[in-house]
């Protein structure tokens, strides 16, 4: 037999660095997809930026790091950043409405109102309208709460730059964003109150839950058929409800779900997804709905995804 390799000092102290740097990468495995996912609104491309998160930082010699959170979000941060102007691009030859993905959220994460409200299908929407830097900065900052330095270092701007590009991030998404903080347990009614309608097909229950202004949003992707076009206003949403989803009939259901931290139906047909339909409720009133279709993006619909500050 040969003789066994011996683990010399240097073998064992690179072992051990290792050890460190997936311990570290670990503990925040869950923030760092957050930041990533609230930048990007894909689960899938999240988790790219995390494996080109791990390979950069398992070269990083941890004795300089300082703050090795601060460090880690700063390496996704900009890998980030690269893939949402990539992302971008992509979505200029979109079919239809693009909707961010959505994903499966455990219940207590509608308790952080804060956390809920900035994954929500509405918010992400809302970051969609930022340029790519803005976004970085708001979500650092906003989300985070990291300070005006380590986002300088994170988007390679000066602090005094990133206070500016944080005022102006602030103001346009304070213009854009839900009206009002809604608790669970409205949300909830609301929720039950809304699948009775939707499951019935009533036209008149679905009128009463529906705010004047609703808007019904579809993303199908060119895979599936969805509205081209927003559907704006109470009547238009209802009638489209009333006869599109009462089709399912006996072969399919539609159950409750948590999905970004907020109400949500997904409809099965046939047993499989076919649809999840994210609502957004201010004052107990529907205002938003937004309907995906587009398989691809349901892959996350069925395991929860931890998300995390």
């Amino acid at each position: 037999m040969g003789e066994r390799t011996r683990d010399t000092p240097e073998r064992v102290a690179r072992a051990d660095r290792m050890d460190c740097a997936t311990e570290a990468f670990v503990a925040h495995r869950n923030l760092l997809f957050t930041v990533a996912y609230e930048m990007l609104g894909s689960a899938a491309d999240a988790e790219d930026v995390l494996q080109e998160t791990w390979l950069r930082w398992a070269d990083v010699d941890l004795d300089i790091v300082r703050d090795r959170r601060a460090y880690l979000v700063r390496i996704t941060t900009r890998q980030a950043l690269s893939r949402l102007r990539t992302l971008g691009r992509r979505k200029e030859s979109y079919v239809g409405p693009w909707l961010p993905e959505p994903l499966l959220t455990a219940p207590d994460v509608a308790e952080d109102v804060e956390l809920a409200d900035s994954v929500s299908m509405a918010m992400l929407l809302v970051l969609e309208t930022l340029a790519p830097t803005e976004r970085a900065v708001f979500v650092l900052r906003e989300v985070f709460d990291l300070e005006y330095d380590e986002i300088a270092e994170a988007v390679d701007k000066s602090p005094a730059a990133v206070r500016q590009i944080a005022h102006r991030a602030r103001a346009h998404v304070a213009a854009r964003r839900p009206r009002g903080v809604v608790s669970p347990a409205e949300a909830r009614d609301a929720l039950k109150a809304f699948q009775r309608a939707v499951e019935t097909g009533d036209l008149q229950n679905l009128l009463d839950l529906l705010a004047p202004d609703v808007v019904l949003v579809g993303d199908g992707g060119g895979l599936k058929e969805a509205v081209l076009q927003p559907v704006v206003g109470a009547d238009q949403v209802a009638r489209l409800l009333a006869v599109g989803l009462p089709r399912i009939g006996g072969e399919g259901s539609v159950e409750p779900a948590q999905m970004n931290g907020c109400p949500a139906l997904i409809v099965r047909l046939n047993g499989e997804i076919d649809s999840v339909v994210a609502v957004r409720i201010d004052d107990g009133m529907v205002t938003g709905l937004y309907v995906v279709r587009n398989p691809e993006k349901l892959s996350r619909v069925e395991r929860e995804t931890t998300v995390s500050r």
